[in-house]
């Protein structure tokens, strides 16, 4: 299998990407982890007749994982796909950092429930949820790793305490130096220890590269494209090329509270949709989250002026996408029968008012100050996803 810095090498030979030697160190470093991974992972193998060579009488060193840090649009998510599709594990795991704690927080209810109930023994249920986790995978590979929440910040600590115990490698990419980590949160002196620990077992990179990838694509160019036809099409098309790197891209699924959310076209974090897949289905508020959550650009096809009260339902879920979408700060890129303030044509129903914020978040969703600014969550429930899984 070809290693992290020989893919980004052949995306730079083949034209999809810009060589920036930040990049390159940082695929490097990324290579590298992947060879000390492959080494790890067969020392791992109680079964092998070479792991009892590797522990004959000497313990084997824990590999350090990585933190990528750096602005917005440098690449991080890009470089995370690479290491992803070149890692030699197989029991891997990557997760937006938020929704890995959403699943965390629930595991740890559901240990409390069957500790009422009689089920299991022991206070602490810290320790069996990472028992459970390395289990499952002992790499664990985060986006946009970030700590806003108390709950989080007061057992972040003991859980990958436990979990690097168990021997968990762990990757990440963030925003934010880990100093900088919680900052001004609450009891943030009780948080300090997790930082020393993850600077401890992970090597903190800075990716300095030399421009905002995303928005070197995004700035100057059309993002709602009107009306529909043969040329916004076209457009569209080009686009997408454009954001994804000249990547044809793939599809995948979203895993949203035991329901799966189709992605038709996915690529270095950014999905394609028509109106269709995400309008005219039954989904709802916390799909919409799951995808705000997953990318950072999302390019809407042939979104229709929607006319009346038959168009309703359409229409909900339309504001409900867009609010998603606007509160998670996602760069949009669409197609559309008309400007915003003409979308929805009806005089009557709630929606008719509501879409007027709707119509005002788009325009505002057009802007350079709007797409200059980072992928970031607001103040809200996380959705409860498992990852974006390639279909």
């Amino acid at each position: 299998m070809p290693d992290t810095l020989s893919r980004y090498q052949a995306l730079v030979d083949s034209g999809e990407i810009s060589f920036d030697p930040a990049q390159a160190a940082v695929a490097r470093r990324l290579s590298s982890l992947n060879e000390s991974l492959a080494s790890y992972r067969l020392a791992r193998r109680k079964s092998s007749a070479l792991a009892w060579l590797f522990s004959r009488g000497q313990k084997q060193e824990p590999v350090r994982g990585l933190y990528i840090w750096g602005d917005v649009g440098r690449g991080k998510t890009m470089l995370m796909d690479l290491f992803m599709a070149t890692s030699p594990v197989r029991r891997k795991r990557r997760a937006h950092f938020h929704e890995f704690m959403a699943d965390v927080h629930e595991r740890i209810h559901a240990y409390r429930q069957k500790l009422k109930a009689g089920e299991v023994k022991g206070d602490d249920p810290i320790a069996p949820v990472a028992a459970d986790l390395a289990e499952e995978a002992w790499l664990l590979c985060f986006d946009e790793f970030s700590v806003t929440d108390i709950a989080d910040a007061m057992i972040l600590g003991r859980l990958f305490g436990k979990l690097f115990e168990e021997g968990v490698v762990v990757v990440a990419t963030s925003n934010v130096v880990p100093d900088l980590l919680y900052r001004d949160g609450l009891n943030r002196a009780l948080f300090l220890p997790f930082i020393a620990l993850m600077q401890q077992r992970m090597e903190v990179v800075k990716l300095e590269s030399r421009t905002d990838f995303r928005m070197e694509k995004l700035s100057g160019q059309p993002v709602w494209l009107t009306p529909l036809g043969p040329q916004s099409d076209a457009a569209m098309d080009t686009a997408w090329s454009r954001l994804a790197g000249g990547a044809e891209g793939t599809p995948a699924t979203l895993q949203v509270k035991g329901r799966s959310v189709a992605v038709p076209l996915q690529a270095h974090g950014t999905a394609r949709f028509s109106f269709a897949d995400l309008c005219e289905k039954p989904l709802g508020a916390s799909d919409y989250l799951a995808i705000a959550h997953a990318f950072h650009t999302v390019l809407i096809d042939r979104i229709p002026v929607m006319k009346g009260l038959e168009k309703r339902n359409e229409a909900k879920r339309f504001i409900n996408l867009i609010d998603a979408l606007y509160d998670n700060q996602v760069k949009l890129v669409a197609s559309a029968g008309d400007e915003p303030t003409r979308l929805y044509l009806s005089e009557t129903g709630t929606e008719e008012f509501e879409f007027h914020r709707t119509a005002s978040r788009l325009i505002e969703m057009r802007s350079d100050e709007y797409l200059s600014l980072p992928h970031a969550r607001r103040s809200q429930p996380s959705a409860d996803t498992g990852g974006i899984v390639e279909t």
